[in-house]
């Protein structure tokens, strides 16, 4: 799997739980807080993109990232 299908699978999940973003164009630097996600959201959207790629990470290995791409990274780096 390809570094941008990641990517592309983390903004599946992000507008499954915010679907007010299904026409957002999404950027590797947006920040989910900015694009109103809470706290449980945030949390939802790295439960259901771990599940998305059959993951089982740590969440506290998760708590560093900063924004959509760096998600994204962190998940393909543990594919």
């Amino acid at each position: 799997m390809r570094k941008e299908e990641v990517f592309e699978i983390v903004k599946g999940c992000i507008c499954e739980v915010l679907p007010e973003l299904n026409d957002h164009q999404f950027q590797y630097d947006d920040r989910l807080v900015d694009l109103g996600a809470d706290s449980v959201d945030r949390a939802d959207i790295v439960m259901k993109s771990m599940e998305a790629l059959s993951l089982n990470i740590p969440r506290v290995e998760l708590s560093g990232v900063k924004n959509v791409g760096e998600l994204a990274d962190e998940l393909y780096a543990k594919l």
